[in-house]
């Protein structure tokens, strides 16, 4: 049997993609996020199967639950968050599969900036604005930051910029990018994108740290800063739809 490594979205029920559902359907054991997913998604779960929720579970102890479920031959789901790529523990997970000989694959699911963009109606990348998205967290009491990923660093670049598990810090962290930013770049922060309890706050650099401590804002909300953000952005046109654009040569 394989160990299904599956992305639920950013939590509705109905963005999950067409093989999720299909492995979920499938799936004797589900092992998952229970802090971060509607609990609707479990609906497309068959009755009977075990659900197993991580949420007090540690690595060691999510990964013998998979074992224990392969060597029972049992098909097994562990559903992720958002897409298994970014911050997922995919590879400590899977790591662990490896030196016990289990199985495994992956099915990618929405991650939470792309939900969170959609509802905002917003493109990261404007023509002339911004071509490039920087996805990242910061460190307080999680895993240190490799040396090279100063917050800084990508600030300086002027890229739509994603934060990922900074929501507690928003105050700092808006004072520390204003310096490349200005107090005046636009800023988006999304909580449950998605969910019935999601949340959306948009301001500046300068006053969207009030606005997260007065919606009392802890966990599951990404943040995201730059100028493609700006409800009145104007940008360039995109040379793939420009009418003066040759589309006389043959594709090959």
């Amino acid at each position: 049997m394989t160990v299904h490594f599956v992305g639920a979205g950013p939590g509705a029920a109905d963005l999950l993609t067409l093989r999720a559902v299909a492995l979920l359907n499938a799936a004797d054991v589900c092992v998952y996020a229970g802090t971060y997913l509607d609990h609707a998604v479990l609906d497309h779960c068959r009755d009977g199967a075990e659900l197993v929720d991580t949420q007090d579970l540690d690595l060691d102890q999510i990964t013998a639950r998979l074992v224990d479920a392969h060597a029972a031959g049992l098909e097994v789901v562990r559903l992720c968050s958002g897409d298994p790529s970014i911050y997922s523990a995919l590879h400590e997970q899977t790591k662990r599969l490896d030196v016990h000989g289990v199985p495994w694959d992956v099915t990618p699911g929405v991650p939470a900036y792309a939900a969170a963009a959609a509802l905002l109606g917003a493109e990261l990348t404007v023509p002339e604005v911004v071509q490039s998205v920087v996805l990242t967290r910061t460190q307080a009491r999680s895993t240190a930051m490799p040396s090279g990923e100063a917050l800084a660093g990508f600030a300086a670049t002027g890229s739509t910029l994603v934060l990922h598990l900074a929501i507690t810090r928003a105050r700092a962290l808006a004072a520390e990018l204003a310096a490349s930013y200005g107090d005046d770049c636009p800023v988006a922060v999304v909580a449950n994108a998605s969910q019935p309890t999601e949340v959306v706050l948009r301001g500046t650099l300068g006053d969207i740290a009030d606005q997260v401590e007065a919606a009392g804002l802890r966990q599951a909300a990404v943040i995201l800063v730059g100028k493609a953000l700006a409800e009145d952005v104007r940008g360039g046109e995109s040379y793939l739809y420009d009418p003066a654009r040759d589309r006389s040569a043959k594709r090959r």
